[in-house]
């Protein structure tokens, strides 16, 4: 859809114009008539320039459509010229979730093209909305603009940045439910049982389980020396004062996750609110990876909530990332219940960068990149 406005110089022209040949007219003044009558000319043909087809076909890309936070994202305007005889003016912007970014696009010469790269705002967690693209024709003088509303809404979405971890802590898993077993290295502990299903190594089954139950059981163990990470972020709006705070504190639980499935080991990942339950086996694929990501680029502040209880199997090391408001007494002692307990807190002014209560590791820093290095040099081996 095409819109066609007088600019600030053609309104200009039009409110000059009439009264000079009202005033030309009346008192016989040729000249003064004629000049009046010229700025309106002039604003009509700029008008009616404007409205004829635009002299050109665009052609607008966005990419990646994937990115982390504060990463680089572009978009790319091309214009090819239809017209053979004169050079067009154009000015254009595109809409980024709400947001006008200008464009800047030189003249286009007759039967020429140009093409524009402009950056895309990735500051903001989240699917951003892309577009519509609007590019708008000057007329002759600038007396007269045409609008023009193209291309597609195309969505982009900022995940959370993926900083550097040197790695986890050594595993220790418990045994089945209700035992207190906990062996270093080697060997493996029974986590659980689940149904045959065709392709399982019978080795594994559980024949006393099966005779009971009737029904082919098979083991599902777990090495100790292959910890598996729970890591728990506090996503209550009032653990953040700071909302700035709140995306570090995402960063953090972010890069935590990545390191585990790159390095091929078990993970949870639950929000406070419940909002985020996701499970990845050992040897996950980084498709997986990318899952978790989109799951915390969605991710919004939720009102105050009681504190998720940690199943017995996710307690071999937990990580929990919150605010400087959270409730640590709660977050502490779920920590304390796992093998390895870390608290890190996203805190804008630590005054104990590293501390412990009880079993449990507490590391403060005001920015992700701050908190992982201190989780590189306390925690991870």
């Amino acid at each position: 859809m095409t819109r066609v406005r007088l600019t600030a110089r053609g309104l200009g022209a039009v409110v000059l114009g009439v009264p000079l040949v009202a005033v030309g007219s009346w008192w016989r003044y040729p000249g003064v008539t004629a000049l009046g009558a010229a700025l309106l000319v002039s604003v009509l043909v700029a008008v009616v320039a404007v409205r004829s087809r635009t002299p050109v076909v665009p052609t607008r890309v966005v990419r990646p459509r994937t990115v982390p936070r504060w990463g680089s994202c572009t978009g790319v305007l091309e214009l090819t010229g239809v017209s053979r005889r004169f050079p067009v003016l154009f000015d254009a912007t595109d809409e980024v979730a709400g947001a006008t970014v200008r464009i800047d696009v030189p003249e286009l010469a007759p039967g020429g093209r140009t093409r524009v790269e402009y950056p895309i705002p990735t500051h903001t967690r989240g699917v951003l909305a892309v577009g519509p693209l609007t590019v708008s024709r000057r007329g002759p003088a600038g007396l007269a603009h045409a609008r023009t509303v193209l291309g597609e809404v195309v969505p982009v979405r900022v995940v959370p940045r993926v900083l550097p971890v040197r790695g986890l802590p050594g595993g220790v898993r418990r045994g089945q439910v209700g035992a207190d077993e906990r062996v270093e290295r080697g060997g493996t502990d029974l986590v659980g049982l689940r149904e045959y299903v065709p392709g399982d190594d019978l080795r594994r089954l559980h024949w006393a389980t099966s005779a009971r139950t009737g029904t082919l059981m098979v083991r599902e163990d777990a090495d100790p020396a292959r910890p598996h990470l729970t890591v728990v972020l506090d996503d209550h709006a009032p653990s953040h004062p700071d909302p700035a705070r709140f995306e570090e504190a995402v960063e953090v639980a972010a890069s935590l996750v990545a390191v585990a499935v790159a390095d091929g080991h078990p993970v949870r990942l639950v929000t406070s609110s419940g909002a985020v339950s996701l499970d990845l086996p050992a040897g996950a694929t980084e498709s997986d990876a990318t899952a978790l990501l989109a799951a915390l680029a969605d991710l919004t502040a939720h009102p105050a909530g009681p504190v998720p209880r940690l199943q017995v199997r996710d307690l071999d090391v937990v990580a929990v990332v919150c605010g400087v408001a959270s409730d640590f007494a709660e977050l502490t002692l779920e920590a304390a219940r796992a093998s390895v307990g870390v608290v890190l807190v996203a805190d804008p002014d630590p005054i104990r960068p590293v501390s412990a209560w009880g079993g449990v590791l507490l590391l403060r820093a005001p920015t992700a990149e701050t908190l992982l290095d201190t989780w590189n040099t306390a925690v991870a081996r």
